[in-house]
């Protein structure tokens, strides 16, 4: 049963390119399994999240972070009442826009726009792909998307200004996006903030007895677990206690999400949108745990000087390939040499590198620029 704030596949305000409906696949399922079989979201097994392969084949990769993403979020939603085949749309394109390497590869490519006079946003980018790069359909390029999947690619996560991007203007930039799309950004937050102290621990990047000396909510947890499984491996007490973390996580977010959209009070779909602030979050005190490991994370793992070699080695290799495409642009594939004919060549240059995989673009730095990595 979808709440009367939940958005209705029903009142979609409908696909850029009219098509007849499908006999047993309403839109936003249809744009779910438009998602999972295009070709971006099939390279996110190949791009890094935290730990390239290096370390190991079982940490998590882009591809498998968007899942965790998928599986939280669709869970948040239904008890919510909100529309779950639209959450899980979102859930599995909202990282479609990320360039290999992680966040170094996204620091990096935006730094090499930036000395262009351009930037680079993956939510942007991501509505890129959507809208024209996968080529699947004869009737047109691009998935064709529901508008409420495209709104909800470029607001989940960010506020942009109308005068600042006019060409995003039929995006309502002026109001909050649907509580479907609010749900994705704390979904994503939470899957990440608990799925990279697993894997960090996994790398032993991560001390046990550092986790619990900076992260209280943890330490709680694992000391309830100590009392209850005496004889269990450190691993696995480790595990029960980072579940614990994440179902109060996840058990804060459906209850304080709830007391606010009553206290609003919020009863339709347009209540949301002309609300004045964002209604899916966690409640102050939780919202700090939060808060605590990711800065905790950043500090002892993200900029930890055991990755710094793959970080800066990622870095050169995409302002080196990016330069060497600007002063060399005929040797791009036919296609983007083309677009380049229409666009400025630093974005046709940045859409390519973007659209790689680790192991691609490792492959064209050798070709074209050999340098040993």
């Amino acid at each position: 049963m979808l709440a009367d704030y939940a958005v209705r596949v029903e009142q979609s305000r409908g696909r850029r390119y009219p098509e007849p409906q499908h006999p047993y696949r309403n839109d936003f399922q249809r744009d779910r399994d438009r998602v999972v079989h295009a070709r971006a979201f099939r390279r996110l097994e190949a791009k890094t999240q935290v730990f390239t392969r290096r370390y190991s084949d079982h940490f998590r990769n882009r591809l498998t972070h968007t899942i965790e993403v998928a599986q939280i979020a669709r869970t948040i939603a239904a008890q919510l009442g909100l529309n779950v085949d639209l959450v899980e749309a979102l859930a599995l394109v909202h990282d479609v826009g990320h360039p290999p390497f992680g966040h170094a590869g996204e620091k990096a490519l935006d730094t090499a726009m930036r000395a262009h006079g351009y930037f680079f946003d993956h939510n942007l980018h991501a509505l890129r792909i959507v809208e024209d790069f996968e080529l699947r359909y004869a009737a047109f390029r691009g998935l064709n998307l529901t508008f409420e999947v495209r709104e909800g690619i470029i607001k989940h996560s960010h506020d942009y200004n109308a005068e600042e991007f006019p060409e995003l203007a039929e995006y309502l930039l002026d109001r909050q996006p649907p509580l479907e799309a609010q749900l994705i950004d704390v979904a994503d937050e939470i899957a990440y903030s608990t799925a990279d102290l697993d894997d960090g621990y996994e790398a032993r990047l991560l001390t046990l007895e550092s986790i619990r000396a900076n992260i209280p909510v943890f330490d709680d947890f694992y000391h309830e677990v100590e009392g209850t499984y005496l004889d269990a491996i450190e691993k696995l007490k480790f595990n029960e206690a980072l579940k614990r973390m994440l179902n109060r996580w996840v058990g804060d977010l459906i209850s304080h999400t709830e007391k606010q959209i009553r206290a609003a009070p919020v009863k339709t779909l347009e209540d949301v949108r002309s609300y004045p602030q964002r209604l899916v979050t966690l409640s102050p005190s939780i919202e700090q745990e939060r808060r605590t490991a990711k800065e905790f994370l950043h500090k002892n793992l993200y900029y930890s000087a055991s990755l710094d070699p793959e970080k800066n080695a990622a870095e050169r290799v995409i302002a080196e390939l990016f330069e060497f495409w600007m002063e060399k642009p005929e040797k791009l594939p036919s296609s983007y040499r083309e677009k380049a004919a229409s666009e400025p060549l630093a974005r046709v240059v940045c859409d390519y590198i973007a659209g790689m995989t680790d192991n691609y673009i490792y492959e064209q730095h050798q070709k074209f620029c050999a340098t040993v990595i």
